[in-house]
């Protein structure tokens, strides 16, 4: 039975690609904060319909997005894109759960996940095509200042401590190494098969340092302490020095900054409905802790 919902232009649009080989009722696929996506089910498969422009507030443009997805594919971490046209992307439907952040937190996915990040970070970029996209966060967060001081955001006033704070943090992470980064390593953007990790959502990706998805990992899913050196250790396959934790706590920081940024961009230039005030609020008491604790290791 159709949606009550189907005189809405974006439900029609999906519902009429030619790609689709009889009629097919598009369903809202609910958890997105930054998309309106669907599942569309066609002679027995099923099928991911993500839709929406580039987003220039939050840096996403979905040339790379879709650049990204098939290198990533190419790399055997994400699921293959089977259609694409301006403002929408459809991609196979991968049989599994996503993870939640208990999941993260679990010690015995510890190695899954870096071996997915290893491979995101050594292969995506073998595959990569086009123009190479760079996510540098500290640059991220200087453009999220000047848009929320021209969006005339509540949160302005915040913003002269916050972007003296994001200095010293760039300062501290240093010199870095540069690989192809996911950037955005939400617990909800793992997906797993009962076999494999896939790694889904590609808006952000681009080179960068592997410390921000480390970190963005562990913050996003408030990694114990323990856990969160463990994760740094399998991944650079060494004990952890004074210099590398201090790299990564600024880091990890960081990627806490820049979600609250985003989430307070998000509050005054985006149409989804969600709570993005209080994912600000959340975001910006766990970046707090994060700085602080920062703050208290020595400089080596």
């Amino acid at each position: 039975m159709p949606h009550e919902v189907i005189d809405d232009p974006l439900i029609v649009r999906v519902s009429k690609l030619d790609i689709w080989f009889g009629t097919v009722d598009p369903e809202p696929l609910l958890g997105g904060i930054t998309n309106k996506n669907f599942v569309v089910r066609d002679r027995g498969r099923r099928y991911v319909v993500r839709t929406g422009g580039d987003i220039l507030a939050h840096g996403v443009v979905r040339a790379s997005e879709l650049a990204a997805t098939r290198a990533a594919h190419a790399a055997g971490i994400s699921p293959a894109v089977v259609h694409a046209e301006p403002g929408i992307m459809v991609i196979e439907f991968i049989e599994g759960r996503t993870f939640q952040p208990e999941d993260v937190r679990n010690p015995a996915n510890l190695e899954r996940l870096v071996d997915l990040i290893r491979r995101c970070h050594r292969d995506v970029a073998l595959h990569l095509r086009g123009p190479a996209p760079m996510f540098w966060p500290f640059h991220v967060i200087r453009d999220y200042g000047h848009t929320l001081r021209e969006g005339g955001s509540p949160h302005a006033g915040l913003l002269p401590d916050l972007l003296t704070r994001a200095e010293r943090l760039e300062k501290a992470v240093g010199q870095i190494d540069v690989v192809f980064g996911h950037n955005d390593l939400l617990a909800a953007n793992i997906l797993d098969d009962g076999a494999r990790l896939w790694l889904l959502d590609w808006e952000y990706a681009g080179f960068n340092s592997p410390l921000f998805d480390l970190g963005g990992l562990a913050s996003n899913s408030e990694m114990p302490a323990d856990l969160s050196e463990a994760l740094l250790a399998s991944y650079f396959g060494r004990p952890i020095d004074a210099l590398l934790r201090r790299q990564a706590a600024a880091m990890t920081a960081a990627s806490l900054l820049r979600e609250t940024l985003w989430a307070m961009v998000s509050e005054i230039h985006s149409s989804v409905d969600f709570d993005y005030a209080a994912y600000t609020a959340e975001n910006l008491a766990r970046f707090e802790t994060s700085y602080n604790h920062y703050e208290t290791l020595e400089s080596p």
